[in-house]
């Protein structure tokens, strides 16, 4: 099956049984762990957005020059559609020790990758109440590959996009009944913040038109995105797919061993079971958080690329 082919790519542990996988840590370690700070998080902030202006320069520059131009174009997609990553962080309050700079960045952070920080959040809330369980995580409404067509269709990002524009008109036009994690307090919220955010679209290709550049936002946001979304989907789908289906958080999760790039564009997310454990821990803590942690945890991959051959292989060993 899925899962125990994923597994035999995953690193072995030592696992420890434990009678609450969330008492891995002291008070006095957890309090230290948690320790918030603006300052970590406006310096890898500006470090996302420094690596998002020089390779949008050389994209913008250097186009008749391809070797130049496409790794670019692709760091540049990539670092808009990693801003997932502090718009995650600043749901859980925990990018910066203010929370209206959580609240602002978080903001400002979907907008580029074409989420909304609001509905992401409660959406999010809800996965991390009940990960992996079917029919309770919002996450497993979306199906996870069976084939290889339904694993390249997804990588394209061509569902994301779908998925993305279906709901952002949804709740743009007040239609919020179908997600169950929005409780109907939050309803104006989420439908005041979709909306803004869909006019600054509008505003940003009406403001490029009036000054000439009608294609302005499709070279420098929508491509770039487009051509960075498979990354994120190759990284994303490593999370938690093959793990199990149950409320163990050492089990349902998955850590991922990586480059350093890859890493500090997604926040440290690759600590992925670390952060299920203790989503109070700010994403510059993760990596010592990983230190104690890893013993314990069943799933570890050596690297995106491994776990997703493991995925795909997987495909195989189910209709055998």
């Amino acid at each position: 099956m899925l899962g125990d082919v994923i597994h035999s790519a995953d690193q072995p542990t030592s696992q420890t049984q434990t009678p609450n996988p969330h008492h891995l840590f002291s008070n006095a370690t957890l309090n230290q762990l948690n320790e918030r700070s603006n300052v970590k998080g406006l310096m890898h902030l500006a470090g996302h957005l420094f690596v998002m202006g020089v390779s949008g320069y050389l994209w913008a520059t250097q186009r008749e020059t391809l070797w130049i131009a496409l790794p670019a174009l692709v760091v540049y997609g990539f670092s808009f559609a990693s801003m997932f990553a502090p718009m995650h962080e600043c749901s859980h309050r925990t990018a910066f020790r203010n929370q209206k700079l959580n609240e602002i960045v978080g903001w400002c952070a979907g907008l580029l990758s074409f989420y909304n920080s609001a509905f992401f959040r409660r959406y999010h809330k809800w996965h991390h109440r009940y990960t992996q369980i079917p029919g309770k995580d919002p996450e497993r409404d979306d199906p996870l590959p069976q084939t290889m067509g339904d694993y390249l269709f997804q990588l394209s990002g061509i569902p994301w996009w779908i998925g993305k524009i279906k709901t952002h008109f949804k709740v743009a036009t007040g239609q919020l009944q179908a997600f169950y994690f929005i409780s109907e307090s939050a309803y104006a919220e989420v439908i005041r913040s979709t909306r803004l955010q869909l006019l600054t679209y509008a505003g940003a290709i009406a403001l490029s038109t009036a000054f000439g550049h009608p294609e302005f936002v499709f070279l420098y946001w929508l491509l770039p995105l487009a051509i960075g979304q498979p990354i994120l989907r190759f990284v994303l789908l490593a999370e938690h797919t093959g793990c199990t289906q149950d409320e163990n958080p050492l089990t349902n999760t998955r850590t991922t061993h990586t480059l350093f790039p890859l890493r500090f564009l997604m926040w440290n997310m690759p600590y992925h079971a670390e952060h299920h454990l203790y989503p109070s821990i700010p994403f510059h803590a993760l990596a010592i958080a990983h230190q104690s942690l890893a013993p314990h945890l069943v799933h570890i991959g050596q690297g995106y690329t491994q776990v997703n051959q493991a995925i795909v292989s997987a495909f195989g060993s189910e209709t055998e």
